[in-house]
């Protein structure tokens, strides 16, 4: 961005500690009922959101920023707003974050010293790489840089065409994962066994399915007196009560989400969605089941 920019965030450690008690507002709160941009960045490269979003009229832009331990990202509401107008679209005011949240990730926050073109262009090709993730177009992605950045290379930063290059080779390496995971098959979704330990292998015969193994148990919340089974096969299945047959009931399915991996599809084709911690939610985000291990 630009050298003020810069220099705020590489002198974080005296000029934090002021702007974050003086007076500023979480994004959250000064946007309600906006979309989460943070949890939305963090999501698209697997990681925890364990970044504090801080909207503050006491930067000019924008800064990545390392304060007691806790990384932050701060800007300026009026600032990102003129770049969503300039660049027409919310995207660019998105990149911006993205890009700041690049030089946190790639651990630029922690080394003394300046700006310089290396660190810049390694922030400009992440944000590139998650907004392709999120969703937008190569245009989009660019937006916001086109408008923020100086035309000239600087001894701190790129010129605008190289640091446009770069969120291109971003957008591009994200694109190709992407088109890349659509045309293979999903792995194995069956756990590892532990040595020690083996896993439990149940066997479920039915007339509506052929013998297999029991991956997974759900527990419903308004059911939980019936066992429902996840089959090595994906299908899920209900057991009746003596516990001889089961009927298939649903369906799993893989999905692109990071954070909800698997969505359970019943007979009528309703769905659920799956977290990575095997928690089971409906699409009004209310938590209706449980996936464990079928023990």
């Amino acid at each position: 961005m630009t050298i003020h920019l810069r220099f705020f965030r590489r002198v974080a450690g005296l000029l934090a500690g002021g702007l974050l008690l003086a007076g500023t507002v979480s994004a959250q709160s000064t946007n309600s009922g906006q979309r989460d941009v943070l949890r939305e960045i963090t999501d698209v490269v697997g990681l925890k959101p364990r970044f504090q979003l801080r909207a503050t009229s006491e930067v000019q832009n924008a800064a990545a920023v390392v304060y007691g331990g806790q990384r932050y990202l701060l800007y300026n509401p009026q600032f990102v707003a003129a770049v969503n107008r300039a660049g027409r679209t919310d995207w660019a005011g998105i990149s911006i974050l993205a890009h700041e949240m690049g030089h946190h990730l790639n651990g630029h926050t922690l080394r003394a010293g300046g700006s310089n073109p290396t660190d810049e262009l390694e922030a400009d090709e992440f944000s590139g790489f998650v907004l392709r993730k999120m969703g937008a177009s190569l245009a989009q992605a660019q937006a916001g840089m086109a408008v923020v950045s100086d035309e000239q290379a600087s001894p701190t930063h790129p010129g605008r065409q190289t640091r446009l290059t770069a969120i291109g080779q971003g957008w591009q390496r994200a694109s190709q994962q992407i088109t890349a995971s659509t045309r293979t098959a999903a792995p194995s979704a069956e756990p590892a066994l532990m040595a020690s330990q083996p896993a439990p292998v149940r066997q479920v015969a039915a007339r509506t399915v052929a013998p297999t193994s029991v991956v997974g148990k759900i527990t419903f919340r308004a059911k939980p007196e019936v066992d429902f089974y996840v089959t090595s096969r994906l299908s899920v299945v209900r057991l009746d009560r003596d516990g001889q047959s089961a009927e298939v009931v649903g369906r799993l399915a893989r999905s692109e989400s990071l954070s909800y991996p698997y969505v359970l599809i019943d007979g009528q084709q309703r769905r659920l969605y799956i977290s990575r911690m095997g928690e089971i939610y409906d699409p009004n985000g209310r938590q209706v089941a449980v996936l464990t291990d079928p023990v």
